[in-house]
């Protein structure tokens, strides 16, 4: 395993599949902004040569990393492998981030500073302050929708339950047990926090501004959205017992905490 001397001790993990128009952008823009934290860039094996830009990005910037993977796997797959290869070389802070541009680094600093107080930070689109930007209404309803969908039925009390745009620490990732989260698409990003709402964790959402990608082809498909519709039911089905008995999540689980900062 390769060591790396890190200025601090966070990284940007960021998903690729043909996204090699956007890829130097987005990573100049968060090594700009973001002084010091680290861009891991996972990319899926893309036919349109993401991969080796990234490696080339990689070779002139000791701050670019490159995960390629053998094929096409889907979101959850490729931050399920990018944190592994964080942690193992650990780093105490991630960063999910789209490559298209959609999440701007010149937010990133409002969730690595909340980050310092909570285990989860989401960027949100429909907090106050919040917004998105060059969507059509139809975008913006299916997203607002399906938040509000699965915070009715797995009774999560944030207002943007479908974003991409978020920070965790070590010890979040590892209370998670994100190597068994399955979902892909955007119902990963469900999946992710209601584990980490179900096990306690401190969670904060900040207001980002998602900008509508200009160069490449979004990855949304009906099939994603079917996931997530379908896995969000089944899961709020069989909680519903404990909802209606007025089970609440466990309290932050302080002492666990303690003893993951001293490991560290």
């Amino acid at each position: 395993m390769t060591q790396i001397d890190r200025t601090n001790s966070t990284l940007v993990v960021i998903p690729t599949y043909n996204e090699r128009e956007n890829l130097a952008d987005i990573t100049a823009r968060v090594l700009r902004h973001a002084p010091g934290v680290d861009v891991l860039v996972v990319d899926d094996n893309s036919p349109d040569g993401t991969g080796a830009l990234a490696s080339a990005l990689a070779s002139g910037h000791d701050r670019i990393h490159v995960l390629h993977r053998a094929g096409k796997e889907g979101l959850g797959a490729a931050y399920r492998a990018g944190f592994a290869w964080g942690l193992e070389r650990g780093y105490e802070r991630f960063v999910e981030m789209d490559a298209d541009g959609s999440h701007q680094p010149e937010e990133l600093t409002r969730l690595l500073d909340r980050l310092d107080v909570a285990d989860v930070v989401l960027g949100s689109r429909w907090v106050s302050g919040g917004s998105v930007q060059n969507w059509p209404l139809r975008r913006a309803l299916l997203s607002q929708g399906g938040s509000l969908y699965a915070r009715i039925a797995l009774g999560l009390p944030f207002r943007d339950i479908t974003g991409g745009y978020r920070a965790f620490s070590a010890f979040a990732l590892e209370t998670i047990g994100y190597e068994t989260i399955v979902s892909q698409g955007y119902c990963f990003q469900i999946d992710m926090l209601w584990h980490a709402h179900t096990a306690g964790l401190r969670i904060a959402e900040v207001p980002i501004t998602f900008v509508e990608r200009v160069h490449g082809e979004s990855k949304m498909s009906s099939g994603i959205v079917g996931e997530a519709i379908l896995r969000v039911s089944v899961w709020g089905i069989k909680g519903l017992p404990s909802r209606l008995r007025g089970v609440t999540p466990l309290e932050p689980q302080a002492e666990v905490r303690k003893h993951h900062v001293a490991r560290v």
